[in-house]
């Protein structure tokens, strides 16, 4: 008998999710010299990672053949130390350490969550150009997700409230959201948080948040009611290859994912660069400068062109080339990876992720070029 008929059905039916192109797999399937390519793909840090997580990383490895700290007792009171001195609302709960829990990502902690709160024949919901994860776990679950369409880019909170059923556990709100770079309003959100019915957890997943300067009172939200807020060290701090993020929630909460997170499942040397990270206020600071100025740029040339684009408030930028497979095949060819969108539901998108200003003219330059034939 063949393994696939020996596997639970709804494992055969799971879509397997498909990431950014390596520049390596480029580079091999077109013949091209890897250090020519540049990857605008995964919204990853082009300035690379945090030098100060680069130096306690490598301290790291002189101990690689221990076990990590299986609960990561110091970036976790790092994290607590963090919180607590960045809260805009200084009147809500102090947070501890066992409002805290790690993971490798934050995608980890959306997995703790469908195992510790989400059985088959449950609902979650989430938006339909939302990060795929959501309805993929759903699938893995044997739940279903409700996909509500977006509003101008946007989560429409008042249509997912209105999906709700006694059914739903999670609800997702990805905000600012990939792959749009939009962001709810701070009024929207809060009304979405106080009609949120008690048997539904809200999941806010901020990947991004690092890029607002004006980020919604979401912490709050998580140390007052049903919520808890996801972030990750991938993105400002440019550790996605090592993997680590955490979850911010009320204790009880917390309390039942360290239930079912496996022991070690972050290791030390991510747990090492991602404390020191959190010190390079310098890093993140010339990170967002960069984005900025990327954004601007990108923003201009997609104007020029006549192109229809989201304005962002991320680190990356969605836009209307007409064929997003074929441009993003032309575009490859010529060293420059990029992420149709087809998979969400926008074949006519990319999404371009802001790189350095060469890496952003390159990309224009080689835009107009595929767009000319």
């Amino acid at each position: 008998m063949s393994f696939t008929s020996l596997a639970n059905q709804f494992v055969c039916d799971v879509p397997v999710y498909e990431p950014g192109r390596p520049i390596e797999e480029v580079a091999r399937e077109m013949g091209l010299d890897p250090r020519t390519i540049i990857k605008l793909a995964s919204n990853e840090n082009p300035l690379g990672p945090s030098p100060k997580a680069l130096v306690a990383m490598r301290r790291a490895l002189a101990t690689a053949h221990l076990y990590p700290d299986g609960g990561g007792f110091y970036l976790r009171q790092a994290l607590t130390k963090k919180l607590n001195g960045s809260g805009r609302d200084r009147a809500r709960p102090s947070i501890s350490m066992d409002n805290i829990i790690l993971g490798t990502g934050s995608n980890e902690i959306i997995v703790f969550l469908y195992h510790a709160f989400v059985s088959p024949g449950d609902e979650v919901v989430a938006g339909d150009r939302a990060f795929v994860i959501y309805s993929i776990m759903a699938k893995m679950f044997q739940a279903r997700c409700v996909e509500v369409p977006f509003r101008g880019h946007t989560h429409d909170l008042k249509a997912m409230l209105a999906a709700i059923t006694p059914k739903t556990k999670l609800v997702f709100v990805a905000n600012p959201n990939n792959p749009t770079g939009t962001r709810v309003t701070d009024a929207e959100l809060d009304d979405f948080i106080r009609r949120l019915p008690p048997h539904v957890i809200a999941v806010l997943d901020e990947a991004y948040i690092e890029f607002l300067d004006d980020p919604p009172s979401s912490i709050k939200y998580a140390m007052e009611r049903n919520v808890i807020v996801l972030r990750t060290f991938s993105k400002i701090v440019g550790l996605a290859g090592v993997r680590i993020g955490y979850g911010v929630a009320q204790k009880e909460c917390i309390a039942l994912l360290q239930r079912v997170r496996q022991p070690f499942n972050t290791n030390a040397i991510a747990q090492a660069g991602a404390l020191a990270a959190l010190g390079d206020a310098a890093h993140i600071r010339k990170t967002k400068a960069l984005t900025r100025r990327g954004l601007a740029y990108l923003e201009k040339e997609f104007k020029k062109l006549k192109l229809e684009f989201v304005p962002s408030c991320a680190n990356f930028v969605l836009v209307n080339v007409g064929d997003g497979d074929e441009v993003f095949r032309a575009l490859q060819r010529g060293g420059v990876i990029v992420r149709p969108m087809r998979g969400y539901k926008m074949p006519a998108w990319v999404r371009v992720t802001v790189g350095t200003m060469p890496e952003n003219r390159r990309f224009i330059g080689a835009l107009k070029a595929s767009l000319s034939k």
